[in-house]
């Protein structure tokens, strides 16, 4: 047999299908379809509201479309979670992904010779290139959190390929998730003997658009949104993201405000430290080859987020003491 028979009936060809999800992508929409349509079997779309004709866009491209009903509150999960009930039966794999990206050329076939050959995966994902990194030094630094190291992984981001019927085995998404929903489901897979593995292949292009600081600091929100979220229903994950925020983002300027009214010297420690870690920062970024100034500017930002991530993880902790629904946090 090829690599590309059958994972799951060990007859034929596995029958691929791709999940498309979106809110008011346009052009990226329609690049995003063109990368998907000629290398699967069938292809769903699901729209989360649109107003920009992406809904027939996706229609032209040849795609099922699923448009959400507007009473509930849009998530990712819940979209993702649509597009599978609407792919119904018969499908083995199913390729993931958002309206902001389009697939790298071959990438279909190379996850899927990987899953013929690593029986135990029920994840796999590979290299997602940001579009533009000249565009911002925000567009810079997506492009260096997406290079995650090649192997064994305890999560994958939501463009990703995944065995349907491990999907359908934990139940998919959890649609209360605003954020941080596919690490979520990537430990429970794991719990169940699944394997979630990153290869060293391309995978995709992602064009964040990201160009002003409060796009930024609110895309930097959510994830610290997730951290507490996530990280309370799986302790062990971003348990060292939850440390370093409550840390830099907390107990350092507490200790200032602390020390400007007793102890002077503790404010000058503290700007210390800060002061250490932007340089840290600064230095690691150098080392990758960024540029003197956008390791400068990328040095201060990710020491920034911390401020950024306790901010979300606040957000969520409060809504939660009060019994109310996290709402979804855009930044685009």
């Amino acid at each position: 047999m090829t690599s590309t028979e059958s994972i799951e009936s060990g007859a034929g060809q596995p029958t691929v299908a791709a999940v498309v999800i979106g809110r008011n992508e346009g052009a990226r929409l329609v690049a995003c379809l063109a990368s998907v349509s000629t290398n699967v079997s069938r292809f769903v779309y699901v729209d989360s509201g649109s107003t920009d004709g992406s809904v027939s866009e996706a229609r032209r491209a040849g795609a099922l479309v699923v448009e959400l009903d507007m009473s509930r509150p849009f998530t990712a999960a819940r979209a993702r979670n649509a597009g599978l009930a609407a792919l119904g039966p018969g499908v083995d794999l199913v390729q993931f992904v958002d309206g902001d990206c389009r697939l790298a050329s071959g990438w279909i076939d190379r996850a899927v010779g990987f899953f013929a050959a690593t029986p135990e995966a029920v994840a796999v994902c590979g290299r997602l290139h940001e579009i533009d990194v000249e565009a911002s030094i925000y567009n810079r630094l997506c492009d260096w959190e997406w290079d995650t190291p090649v192997g064994r992984a305890e999560a994958c981001g939501g463009i990703a390929m995944m065995r349907a019927r491990s999907l359908a085995a934990v139940g998919g998404f959890r649609e209360d998730l605003i954020a941080g929903e596919e690490p979520d489901l990537c430990q429970r897979l794991i719990s169940e003997g699944g394997e979630i593995w990153r290869i060293d292949a391309p995978m995709g292009f992602h064009d964040a658009a990201i160009h002003r600081f409060g796009q930024w600091w609110r895309r930097n929100v959510r994830a610290g949104h997730a951290f507490a979220q996530v990280g309370g229903l799986h302790p062990g994950l971003y348990s060292a993201a939850r440390r370093r925020m409550v840390f830099w983002g907390a107990v350092l300027p507490v200790a200032a405000m602390a020390g400007a009214l007793w102890l002077p010297p503790v404010v000058l420690l503290v700007a210390a430290l800060y002061a250490a870690s932007w340089g840290r920062a600064t230095l690691r970024f150098a080392r990758i080859g960024y540029a003197p100034v956008n390791a400068f500017k990328a040095g201060l930002l990710l020491t920034l987020s911390k401020f950024c991530n306790l901010q979300g993880a606040l957000t969520y902790h409060l809504r939660r003491l009060r019994g109310k629904t996290s709402r979804i946090m855009e930044y685009k």
